[in-house]
């Protein structure tokens, strides 16, 4: 069965529409991602929960319960971690994967606890450096979820805690 030109033309046009599609989608999500991060190394919860949806959903594996809604996300967690450490650097280890709406990619973690932790735990005084994985789903050109996974033991630990 012969196929004709105009039939061969649209049957490549829908898989470049759909690859091109979920490039945008990927890049947005990345760019969404990337913002995020720069806030975070700027000490700016504000500009970070910016980029929270309404109703983001924070899973830090080492504590179970999640986090949901932006002012609890940044409270409880951006400005808990930057209170803590002002000086704290969030840096990625190398290239992301990018999938449509999903962000992941391992990290470093670390700065000076020269700050009482949102828990009541006095500073330490101690520097930290931790490594990571975190997994984010963009919405709407926001951060629905955030899922990190990092070695709480350790850095507890270079803080003196355990």
């Amino acid at each position: 069965m012969a196929i004709s030109a105009s039939c061969a033309v649209r049957a490549l046009a829908l898989p470049v529409a759909v690859m091109w599609g979920m490039g945008a989608l990927a890049q947005d999500a990345l760019s969404v991602v990337d913002g995020y991060m720069a806030a975070w190394n700027a000490h700016d919860s504000a500009a970070a929960a910016e980029f929270f949806a309404d109703g983001v959903v924070y899973y830090d594996a080492s504590v179970g319960t999640p986090v949901e809604g932006r002012e609890a996300a940044k409270t409880q967690v951006v400005d808990a971690f930057i209170n803590a450490a002002p000086d704290a650097a969030w840096t990625r280890d190398g290239e992301p994967v990018v999938s449509g709406n999903a962000v992941a990619f391992e990290w470093t973690f670390g700065g000076t606890n020269t700050g009482d932790w949102a828990d009541g735990t006095k500073a330490t005084g101690k520097a930290f450096s931790f490594h990571g994985m975190s997994l984010f789903r963009v919405e709407d050109g926001k951060i629905a979820r955030q899922s990190d996974y990092y070695d709480a033991l350790g850095f507890y630990k270079q803080l003196g805690l355990m």
